[in-house]
């Protein structure tokens, strides 16, 4: 199950972030927005976004390995939407923002915490474990 999760997820990533990068004013003509007077800025998230899609694909390749990046996924899940939700609750952005967060961060976080919970005792072992001698070591 989990590699299909990161599977979903590296696509949707990739997805996401071309689109983004393409049309970086969907968002603002989807809530009612003005337009941004510096689209690059929105792209640059794009692609951001977009590289995300690299380590989820790692993450399902060797999901034994991959713990460590599953976090940072999470934690860019978690912290997206309580800068948002700054956003929406000083009124700099209408409620229909919100969907950025539905989509990008919210339906990811029960499959990412289960992947982290099941992968963290791997993670574990591999951090405690002496290296084997004669099998070549990162510098």
């Amino acid at each position: 199950m989990h590699r299909a999760v990161f599977c979903l997820a590296a696509l949707y990533n990739a997805c996401w972030g071309l689109y983004a990068a393409l049309d970086p004013q969907w968002l603002f003509r989807f809530a009612g927005m003005a337009p941004l007077n510096h689209p690059a800025i929105f792209a640059c998230l794009g692609m951001v976004v977009g590289v995300y899609a690299v380590l989820y694909a790692e993450v399902a390749r060797v999901p034994e390995r991959g713990f460590l990046l599953a976090a940072v996924g999470l934690l860019g899940k978690l912290l997206g939407p309580i800068g948002l939700a700054a956003l929406l609750a000083t009124g700099q952005w209408p409620p229909r923002t919100a969907v950025l967060c539905l989509t990008n961060d919210l339906v990811w976080w029960v499959p990412f915490g289960l992947y982290l919970r099941d992968a963290w005792p791997f993670f574990v072992r591999e951090w405690r474990a002496p290296p084997v001698p004669g099998e070549e070591q990162a510098p």
